[in-house]
């Protein structure tokens, strides 16, 4: 038996769950526009355990998103993740934010296109099939009216990046999942479960944020 304590911080979504044998128990998050995650995240994690009365001896391995998304979201996640594996002994597993936000749309044809916001006219981005596996590698791309006009197959577009630019991606081949804006805990379950069977685990003392782009201070 596997209890794996998810952890996603890398947008304005913070996002906890916990989950036994890659099944959701409970899942506690927010989004504000804001980023709460210093104030909320541990809060979240401390009334998941009580509710779901599970203790932190009870837990096999923490899984974080790993990014690309917010410096300070991915940041704020998984220093608090690689804190909680080093206090409790269990190992780290690192899950593609891209990729757990693809997770959360069912296609039977086409590209799934998650985006997260870059700022700007950009997005973080990358092409997943409908068995979810990355076709194209994740990038840091700027969106504008001829994007992915070479690609005839139904384009399916997922994530606050995609809202962003839903005024100008007006071909008919776009289809926008309104409903999808963040990338949630509770779609890592499974992700992290998977990993943890193979012990797909990353060196909790090395591992750092995949931040895709320089941190830049806005003045």
């Amino acid at each position: 038996m596997a209890i794996i304590l998810n952890i996603e911080t890398a947008t304005k979504n913070c996002s906890v769950s916990i989950a036994k044998e890659g099944k959701t128990l409970l899942c506690k998050e927010i989004a504000t526009e804001n980023f709460s995650h210093a104030e909320k995240l541990h809060v979240f994690i401390g009334t998941i355990l009580e509710e779901t009365q599970y203790n932190f001896n009870d837990i096999h391995a923490i899984a974080v998103s790993q990014g690309p998304g917010s410096y300070t979201g991915l940041r704020i996640g998984v220093s608090s993740a690689k804190g909680l594996c080093y206090a409790l002994g269990v190992p780290l597993i690192a899950i593609d934010t891209l990729a757990l936000l693809a997770k959360q749309i069912t296609i039977e044809e086409g590209i799934i296109i998650p985006m997260i916001d870059a700022r700007r006219m950009e997005v973080y981005t990358a092409f997943y099939d409908k068995n979810y596996n990355r076709i194209r590698a994740t990038e840091a791309e700027i969106i504008d009216t001829n994007s992915y006009n070479t690609v005839a197959e139904t384009l399916h577009l997922v994530g606050d990046g995609a809202l962003k630019f839903k005024a100008i991606l007006t071909k008919s081949n776009f289809v926008f999942h309104d409903d999808i804006v963040y990338p949630s805990a509770n779609e890592m379950s499974s992700l992290s479960y998977e990993k943890y069977k193979k012990s797909d685990f990353v060196d909790v003392a090395y591992f750092e944020p995949f931040y895709l782009k320089d941190f830049v201070l806005n003045k």
